[in-house]
């Protein structure tokens, strides 16, 4: 039996009323705050430690900017990969997804209440129009995430390449660019690896739109994985 089994069945008694409420929230965004909607999936998280034998560890919560109005760029590991931003961020945030995950019943759910921006990556018309709404969200106040190699690398520690074509939210709203490195988020419900495990995530120093103004967003993309495989390099066990 996986983990992620193990977890939802340990927790079968409490599903009905936690994904109660996540459906009542998604039937009913405009009524609740986006702090509201975040605390149910805080709960899941915080039992997905607890029943998972799994745990979090945050670093760097001091470099993410004060003021709202950001974007998260991490690498992407795993399904644990937004479990583990939840729990480092402990704010509200839109993540870009693929369209794909919002026919799937409860992750729509949860997805709405993030107030996700589903992406059709092969439509290119729609995928400018999400990455146009990023940087319009950015731009009133919101922080979003954006997972820049496109896909689960699913090699581990090791990243896929940063796509250029992510970054062009950020160059739009001239925003902050915060890199975030997950290291072992693929081990909780990717490979089946027994025992305890521990998920790190780094918050990395924020790039500043005056450090990358004018640079190309295939070097902007380059210059935040070099960021976080360095920290990769120093910090993951193997």
């Amino acid at each position: 039996m996986n983990r992620l089994t193990k977890i939802i069945l340990k927790n079968i008694f409490r599903v009905p009323s936690i994904f109660g409420r996540i459906y009542w929230y998604a039937a009913h965004p405009e009524r609740y705050s986006g702090e509201e909607k975040l605390r149910p999936l805080q709960y899941i998280v915080e039992r997905a430690k607890i029943s998972g034998n799994l745990d979090i560890k945050v670093y760097g919560r001091e470099n993410i900017p004060e003021k709202d109005g950001y974007i998260f760029y991490p690498n992407h590991q795993g399904i644990f990969d937004g479990f583990a931003m939840i729990e480092a961020c402990q704010r509200p945030i839109c993540p870009v997804m693929k369209q794909e995950l919002m026919k799937i019943p409860g992750v729509k759910q949860i997805f709405t209440c993030m107030n996700a921006l589903p992406m059709d990556r092969r439509d290119v018309k729609q995928s400018l129009r999400v990455i146009n709404e990023v940087s319009h969200r950015v731009m009133q106040g919101e922080n979003c995430i954006i997972f820049a190699e496109g896909t689960r690398s699913r090699n581990g520690n090791q990243l896929l390449e940063f796509k250029g074509g992510s970054f062009k939210a950020a160059v739009k709203a001239k925003c902050p660019v915060v890199p975030v490195a997950l290291i072992d988020a693929y081990k909780p419900f990717d490979r089946n690896v027994p025992g305890f495990i521990t998920v790190q995530v780094h918050i990395l120093k924020p790039i500043y739109y005056e450090e990358y103004a004018g640079k190309k967003t295939t070097e902007i993309a380059q210059m935040v994985k070099s960021r976080i495989e360095e920290n990769i390099a120093v910090y993951a066990e193997n």
